[in-house]
């Protein structure tokens, strides 16, 4: 990696992408430091450094870089885009207009990805209307009912400006994703959530040195070095499936005749099933205030506001191993698969085309998505329960965090190698 990164100075071309990426990037932290008018700042300073980032802020700003819990202009951060984004893709299954526009190549991908921006600008007026409604409660930081308003001049007007303040925001830092991805270095969404969660990393390390000192300190180092090594072998693991294209004469040309493979990823889902089940679990705390049933609210502030809670954590692999099987089946349609590798005159050695070749497809998928899927629910939780038992609860997605920055890193490495590749440039590579 360090190779790459001396060869991809020297390429100019690669080096202004690098530039215009980190200027993208120290824009967005900008805009993550500028308050929301309206806001009392010095109230959420007072209350967030007694919650340390604990409960549904803490999962929020782990996204936004620790924008929401200074109430900025950026405070939701990347999280409805990524929402939309999974929406859009699942609902590809299940809507034949979504279907046929993903099968149309790059006029259907348009269409698709307006239709992402659309839902995004619609999930961000939903969520910035209940982070207002937490924020005027009390609730965002401590999970019950205070007495503390953030919001002193709650008025009509004032509420709709920060709710449109919040949705600009959200388009913003979604145009900002996309110009990384056009003109940038790397996936611009995923750049943007890796920079986010790298802000924090130091943040956590000197909430783990207060609490537990050097020692506590030296400790998490060595599982975080464990989890290190697991995520990298992990997420390097592949499943390589052989097929061969039959050879056919045309006139005085012969095509085909030459092997190839399809990759199959053990981690196949990525971080997304992670960052699913986390939006799904923090969406009964947002409604929660606005149900009139007391009992209901009650047990979803005691069960589901925290973290490092048993029934929490419980939901939380289990949506975990569900998402992540439901994923890889979208991503990866078998039944789609075989027929594309049919029509390009393809096989896999020892087994039939067409209908056997779905069901062998399907039989490998299930069989290294369960571990993936075992494996991403462990690297969530596991830090969680030891933080817990520790009890350092400020840090509850330390697990989360790690893979994002594996998982980005490898990608983005990946990227830069490939680009160098294109480029041809002599001893690059060596």
């Amino acid at each position: 990696m360090l190779s790459s990164v001396k060869n991809m100075v020297r390429v100019a071309d690669l080096r202004n992408k690098v530039l215009f990426t980190l200027l993208v990037i120290a824009i967005y932290q900008l805009g993550a430091n500028v308050p929301v008018p309206g806001v009392s700042i010095s109230l959420i300073h007072q209350i967030n450094n007694q919650a340390k980032g604990a409960g549904l802020v803490g999962f929020l700003n782990l996204f936004s870089g620790g924008a929401l819990g200074r109430a900025a202009v950026l405070g939701l951060g990347i999280m409805p885009y990524i929402t939309s984004s999974i929406i859009v893709q699942l609902l590809q299954t299940v809507i034949p207009k979504f279907a046929e526009w993903r099968d149309q190549g790059a006029v259907g991908q348009r269409k698709l990805t307006q239709t992402t921006r659309y839902l995004t600008v619609a999930l961000a007026l939903m969520q910035s209307s209940g982070i207002v409604f937490l924020l005027h409660s009390g609730q965002l930081f401590s999970g019950t009912s205070g007495s503390t308003d953030l919001i002193p001049d709650f008025t009509a007007p004032r509420v709709l400006f920060i709710i449109l303040t919040f949705t600009a925001g959200t388009a913003f830092v979604m145009w900002l994703g996309e110009l990384i991805t056009e003109r940038g270095i790397g996936q611009g969404m995923s750049i943007l959530i890796f920079a986010n969660v790298v802000a924090s990393l130091p943040l956590d390390v000197d909430i783990i040195k207060a609490d537990k000192g050097w020692f506590g300190l030296i400790v998490i180092a060595l599982v975080c070095v464990v989890l290190l090594v697991a995520i990298v072998f992990v997420e390097l693991g592949q499943r390589r499936i052989p097929v061969t294209f039959a050879r056919r004469v045309q006139g005085r040309q012969t095509y085909g005749g030459q092997s190839s493979y399809i990759p199959l990823k053990v981690n196949q889902a990525g971080v997304i099933p992670i960052i699913f089940a986390s939006s799904l679990l923090y969406i009964p705390v947002l409604v929660a205030t606005v149900l009139p049933w007391k009992g209901v609210r009650d047990w979803i502030q005691a069960n589901l506001y925290s973290p490092t809670g048993g029934i929490y954590l419980f939901l939380y692999g289990l949506f975990i191993v569900v998402f992540t099987f439901f994923y890889v089946q979208v991503s990866f349609d078998p039944v789609q698969q075989a027929d594309t590798i049919r029509k390009q005159g393809g096989y896999i050695p020892g087994i039939r085309p067409g209908a056997s070749t779905e069901r062998y497809f399907s039989k490998i998928l299930n069989r290294i998505t369960l571990p993936g899927s075992l494996f991403l629910a462990a690297v969530a939780l596991v830090p969680s329960v030891l933080l817990a038992a520790w009890h350092i609860s400020s840090i509850p997605f330390f697990g989360t965090t790690l893979l994002i920055c594996v998982g980005v890193s490898l990608e983005t490495n990946k990227q830069i190698d490939s680009q160098l590749t294109m480029r041809n440039y002599e001893g690059f590579l060596h």
